[in-house]
């Protein structure tokens, strides 16, 4: 696969190694390798007929299913630039993206997404118009490939929208090369085999869900793609019912997968649940570990604009807790001062990425790629997380919490991510989240739990240091949670502020 530098290579190598294998499956709807190939050269042949060219923008808003990542590959062909929005993607936000990245077509599921498009001069595809191009009821010719002008590797290849605490969400551009990179740099620590089958409850809008995709493609496994929808026992019955082998889970899967388990009489057939977005607990994993014989994970940490920073070997949180890993092959990871000088082994500074997999930058922000993306030397591009961690002696890092997660109280610098991962410690909470201090008010520990509040803050004391401990708590019966399954604070807060619990207790 040495020749492998563009998006629809990896496809076009995965179908003519393994085209009659399943590559994606949606609620019974199958497409084997070889007919994804050929669905997506019929829709680069549309989207080039509707003017989708080389740097040209493409907006996908549909529900999971194998039509998704027909059309990505498809832009991938014709040099396009795809953005996958999340179906729920509308109003404000939507018009938001539309005018921010000046798409040549929008293809949508939702009537009012088609419309929004429609109003702004876009013009559209319904869903079932490109279904029907992509995988037609009946045998249809599949266009050459020799027919559409070829991209170049350091093409602009998608625009991934990520949400900023303060802003409106900004794009990052990645190119062919960047994600092909990213992709097989993963695939060679993770390991995905040709007999997996990837059970993805995450959007396809995330990029961890999307990259599921390209995992498959490289090393032949069948994703199988749910739904965040699908939480609870539906998820357990997902899993049971596609023979699911590995996980991609963010912390509100793997958490409600070992309360699942914990109650069931079956235990699926994984051997692999990976997981990034957000900390996952030591316990949590080890739950899973107890329930399932033979079940490795691997732990990891990245962000959008690299896809993938560092990776555990399987098991390795076992060896060295706390942990997030190793970089991936080829790419370097390092922690700097605030003057961006790098600090030794041992110290905690802004966590920072070198390497092919870190993205060209945000699309159409020349002053904050100048801060996240500056250039050593003028020559030499890094990516500034934003995050907080150090580096043991062996190039392990460890993950101290983001810019916006580090907050002072009663004198001392705090970690959020840290004090959640202490009340996760407690057996009896199942999930847990910290909104940091606000004008007057001190910081406020959020969890999920039998327990009463200062029961948790009292248990939290055998975790971590007392004066890290929050005053507050509340009990709620469930944290909100994003359309990627992280934790929206936003929402939290504001759900908080309209209940005004009672049950509020104050420590000291």
């Amino acid at each position: 696969m040495s020749d492998i530098s563009l998006l629809h290579d990896v496809l076009d190598s995965a179908a003519e190694r393994w085209p009659d294998r399943p590559a994606v499956s949606r609620l019974g709807t199958t497409a084997t390798y070889a007919e994804l190939r050929d669905s997506s050269l019929r829709l680069a042949a549309r989207l080039h007929s509707e003017g989708v060219s080389r740097g040209r923008r493409l907006v996908v808003s549909l529900p999971p299913g194998p039509l998704v990542p027909a059309l990505v590959f498809a832009a991938s062909r014709v040099g396009a630039v795809y953005t996958v929005l999340h179906e729920q993607v509308v109003g404000a936000p939507l018009e938001h993206v539309l005018r921010d990245s000046e798409p040549t077509l929008v293809v949508a599921d939702d009537p009012s997404v088609l419309d929004t498009a429609r109003a702004r001069g876009v013009t559209t595809v319904s869903a079932a118009d490109a279904r029907a191009t992509a995988f037609p009821a009946t045998a249809a010719p599949v266009p050459s490939a020799e027919l559409l002008p070829a991209p170049l590797a350091v093409d602009p290849l998608s625009l991934i929208y990520t949400s900023g605490t303060t802003s409106a969400p900004k794009a990052v551009v990645s190119t062919h090369q960047q994600a092909v990179f990213a992709a097989r740099a993963i695939q060679q620590v993770l390991n995905y085999r040709a007999d997996d089958v990837v059970y993805c409850p995450l959007p396809l809008s995330f990029d961890y869900g999307l990259y599921q995709l390209f995992l498959g493609a490289l090393s032949g496994a069948h994703i199988v793609l749910g739904s965040a929808a699908e939480a609870g026992p539906a998820l357990l019955r997902s899993l049971l019912d596609s023979g699911a082998t590995v996980l991609p889970a963010v912390p509100s899967v793997a958490e409600s997968l070992a309360w699942l388990l914990g109650r069931a009489s079956r235990q699926p057939a994984l051997r692999l649940v990976t997981n990034t977005g957000a900390a996952l607990s030591t316990e949590t994993l080890n739950a899973l570990r107890a329930a399932i014989p033979g079940l490795k994970g691997q732990v990891m940490f990245g962000l959008t604009e690299c896809k993938r920073a560092t990776i555990m070997p399987p098991d390795g949180d076992l060896l060295r807790p706390g942990s997030c890993g190793l970089p991936l092959p080829g790419t370097e990871v390092f922690t700097v001062d605030d003057e961006g000088n790098r600090l030794p082994a041992g110290e905690t500074g802004e966590i920072t990425v070198r390497g092919p997999h870190v993205m060209s930058g945000y699309w159409r922000r020349p002053e904050l790629n100048a801060q996240r993306f500056p250039q050593r030397d003028g020559l030499f591009p890094e990516l500034r997380t934003g995050d907080y961690g150090r580096l043991d002696e062996d190039g392990y890092l460890y993950f101290s919490g983001r810019r916006d997660d580090l907050y002072k109280e009663r004198g001392f610098r705090v970690s959020a991510t840290e004090v959640e991962a202490a009340a996760h410690r407690v057996p009896e909470v199942v999930s847990a989240a910290v909104l940091p201090p606000s004008g007057k008010k001190s910081a406020l520990l959020v969890v999920v739990t039998d327990l009463e509040p200062q029961a948790v803050l009292e248990r939290m004391q055998d975790q971590i240091e007392e004066f890290k401990i929050p005053r507050r708590c509340v009990v709620l019966d469930a944290l909100p949670l994003s359309r990627n399954g992280k934790v929206d604070r936003k929402e939290l807060t504001a759900l908080l502020e309209e209940r005004a619990r009672p049950s509020s207790v104050g420590k000291g």
